[in-house]
């Protein structure tokens, strides 16, 4: 009650006491309650009346929606209820794990597929050693030289050539002069 503590009040009762006086003090405190009960009383019919004014107005159908609207926007903005049952690393945890699992997997059986060539090229090749006539050969892919050929150049100079006697053919013909007919 007024920010007083129990001490302050007792040290105020007692000053009451000694200024009042104890015969004055009873009818000092009945007037007192009084007049906190009026201002209650005035407080509570002052409430009820703006109260009544708003429902009246339909205030107070706008001020439900307006407090309805309030708490749903703080459900959005509060961010401790979208992510209480968040637990950190869980997803990502999982799915490094997962790759990690897919990542092995691949590089063994990519690494299992290179033993067996390298074991059938070396089986070849020690019988290729052993039989001087195979029965099968190990075909390897030629490389191909970044120069060209003389055949593949002589093919390109021969249709370059074509090329230019065919424009030459078609460019000693005449053209038709504009504003003559014949």
């Amino acid at each position: 009650m007024f920010g007083l503590g129990w001490a302050e009040i007792m040290v105020a009762a007692v000053v009451g006491l000694i200024v009042i006086g104890p015969k004055e003090l009873p009818v000092v405190f009945r007037k007192i309650g009084q007049f906190v009960g009026k201002a209650k009383g005035m407080a509570r019919d002052f409430s009820r009346a703006m109260n009544d004014a708003a429902d009246d107005s339909g205030m107070k159908d706008a001020m439900d929606s307006m407090n309805s609207l309030q708490d749903g926007v703080r459900s959005v903005t509060d961010p401790t209820t979208k992510w209480k049952d968040f637990v950190p690393g869980s997803e990502t945890s999982k799915l490094s794990e997962e790759r990690a699992e897919k990542t092995k997997k691949m590089h063994d059986s990519i690494a299992d597929k290179a033993q067996g060539r390298l074991d059938a090229v070396k089986i070849a090749n020690e019988t290729a050693e052993i039989d001087p006539a195979p029965k099968k050969t190990v075909v390897k892919k030629a490389v191909r030289s970044k120069k060209p050929t003389k055949e593949v150049i002589a093919q390109k100079n021969m249709t370059a050539s074509t090329k230019v006697a065919t424009s030459k053919k078609t460019s000693n013909k005449a053209a038709p002069k504009s504003g003559k007919t014949s």
